[in-house]
């Protein structure tokens, strides 16, 4: 049976770059891997960009109020099978999107690899991430290393060079001034607790 994976991480541990790897290995075995990256990530536009340098199209941009499985049938009729389907940017999907996910995993029988971030940068949850934890049947954490040496398990946003706590969800990286950092959660505190003062 084909399964739902979730592969999270904080920022800069890898996730579009793992993305490109796989699905370079699918093409070069001769079969078809797609990517779907959600329309809120404007990063990139229509490709996804890692953070090594690397960018690579995406095969479908998905808007909030769309359905996944649409685009799915309608490239199935399209183009022919899909052997793997790889979203970027997964937190930025509607739960009802992962739950379509999670139906084209199985009825289907295509793989689906999803690869994003399981907090914001206030350590609240994003609903694509929530719903994959609840329901994924292959659940992975990418890591990656904080300023200190420690793992790095939340993300800290900065405008102009600043740790900020409060704003908006989404803000892109790149987009207004806005960068992300990987912190450890004694770091993330330290860097609070210095907002605050």
């Amino acid at each position: 049976m084909s399964k739902l994976y979730f592969r999270y991480g904080a920022m800069n541990c890898g996730k579009s770059t793992a993305l490109m790897q796989v699905r370079h290995n699918y093409e070069e075995r001769g079969m078809q891997a797609i990517v779907i990256k959600p329309y809120t990530d404007t990063k990139g536009g229509g490709k996804i960009v890692s953070r090594l340098g690397i960018a690579k199209d995406v095969d479908l941009l998905i808007k909030s109020d769309e359905h996944v499985t649409e685009y799915i049938d309608r490239w199935l009729e399209q183009h022919g099978s899909i052997h793997c389907i790889l979203v970027d940017e997964v937190q930025f999907m509607k739960a009802y999107q992962i739950d379509e996910l999670f139906e084209i995993a199985v009825t289907k029988q295509i793989p689906v690899i999803c690869y994003g971030l399981r907090t914001d940068f206030q350590m609240r949850g994003f609903e694509g991430s929530e719903r994959l934890l609840l329901i994924a049947h292959s659940i992975e954490e990418l890591k990656t290393i904080c300023r200190c040496g420690r793992k790095a398990i939340l993300n800290g946003r900065k405008i102009d060079g600043v740790f900020v706590f409060e704003g908006d969800q989404v803000a892109i990286d790149g987009e207004n001034h806005v960068e992300y950092e990987s912190l450890c959660a004694s770091c993330y505190f330290k860097y609070k607790a210095g907002a605050k003062a």
